[in-house]
């Protein structure tokens, strides 16, 4: 199990998610900084610090690492879902609670997942 993420490594991951592609420490920092004025080695240590939880994938560049997620916000979310359903607990009851708070679209979606080919 990753773990949850704390307040700046989720700020991180929201970055990471949100760009089109590989991210250096000094992107991450720049697209934080309006809302967060970080210094550069914190922005370096929390990317690190991802880096060994699994979180994220880095490639050295010349002297510097890209920085990607290693899976999308969904599979993330969904690996969070599983690891709650996993826990102590009533699995059965926290599934009709949930079944009871989706909206009808979302209930669409499920029920056509449940029934489709790729189910499994």
């Amino acid at each position: 199990m990753r773990g949850r993420l704390g307040e700046l490594e989720a700020a991180v991951m929201d970055v990471l998610w949100g760009d089109a592609g590989p991210c250096r420490v000094r992107d991450v920092r720049a697209r934080l900084a309006p809302a967060r004025p970080l210094a550069y080695t914190t922005v370096m240590t929390v990317l690190d610090n991802l880096h060994r939880k699994g979180w994220v994938q880095r490639e050295l560049d010349g002297r510097a690492y890209l920085y990607t997620p290693a899976a999308s916000r969904e599979e993330e979310t969904a690996r969070a879902l599983r690891d709650l359903l996993d826990g102590p607990g009533d699995t059965e009851a926290v599934l009709l609670h949930f079944a009871r708070s989706v909206s009808e679209r979302e209930s669409a979606v499920l029920l056509a997942a449940l029934s489709g080919p790729d189910r499994g």
